[in-house]
């Protein structure tokens, strides 16, 4: 048996044994969730990790077409993974005190998408993170993105929340909409859904004008997120998509320098720190 063959059977076998733990309901704020994640050991494992052999010999061949598209392209069976589109859905929502319809699908061809997921209304993590991005929807609105939370709770209570003032635990006019995934259908089609809860986990997507998801970060139920990181790496994936033949190092903002992905270019940016 050769090295490659040892080296792939251990692959799968390593994702076989795989096992996920999720918490029990006593845990909503308790910061020991397993994150849910799906792992293929059948065939479907075996032509991904072949597909992925197959494009690294296509990249070692060809730097120039490496620099044109270098992207990580997931298994359309992978969803929600990273390069995938993002699974769309139609839903009610609340925006200025008001029920309308909100369909992901709508944005592509005119706006990023910030889309993230929190556990519940009239919580305690979850409106300083909601309230976060509200303050800073002008920011989003000059890059072109719009912002969409969502939770398992209905669009009354989503209502009900918005009408209570911040001093109080509430959230005050925002400046998006809140979605309702009262059937738990979004949660499931992007992965945060934990299943003996019925609640979803801080999960957070940048999604492309072409509806393509190209970020996501999931937080367990006690960890809020940073909008100041959330702005910083939309700016750099609109940056590397208007500039396909650069990439962005390590905590990159704009005005920083760029980075060549390229043995030889890429010795510029590391001769310069």
């Amino acid at each position: 048996m050769s090295m490659a063959s040892i080296a792939f059977s251990s692959s799968t076998t390593l994702l076989s044994s795989s096992r996920v733990l999720l918490p029990s309901k006593s845990s909503l704020l308790s910061p020991t969730v397993s994150v849910p994640r799906t792992l293929h050991s059948s065939s479907a494992s075996s032509s991904s990790l072949c597909s992925g052999f197959s494009s690294l010999g296509s990249l070692t061949t060809s730097r120039s077409a490496s620099r044109r598209n270098f992207a990580v392209k997931a298994q359309a069976d992978d969803l929600p993974l990273v390069g995938n589109k993002a699974p769309d859905f139609e839903a009610e929502a609340v925006f200025d005190q008001e029920f309308i319809k909100v369909k992901l699908s709508e944005y592509i061809g005119k706006k990023y998408v910030i889309l993230f997921f929190y556990p519940l209304d009239f919580t305690f993590v979850c409106p300083t993170e909601i309230t976060a991005f509200s303050d800073r929807y002008e920011e989003f609105e000059k890059l072109n993105t719009e912002v969409l939370g969502v939770s398992v709770d209905s669009v009354f209570s989503h209502l009900a929340w918005v009408q209570t003032d911040r001093k109080s635990g509430g959230l005050g006019d925002l400046n998006y909409p809140l979605v309702s995934d009262i059937t738990k259908s979004i949660s499931k089609s992007f992965g945060v859904l934990i299943p003996d809860q019925g609640i979803a986990l801080r999960g957070l997507f940048i999604i492309d004008k072409e509806g393509v998801i190209q970020h996501s970060t999931i937080n367990n139920l006690g960890i809020g997120r940073s909008v100041d990181e959330t702005m910083r790496t939309l700016q750099a994936l609109q940056y590397v998509q208007e500039n396909p033949d650069e990439v962005c190092p390590a905590g990159w903002k704009p005005g920083e320098k760029s980075m060549k992905p390229d043995p030889k270019l890429s010795k510029e940016y590391f001769s310069a720190i």
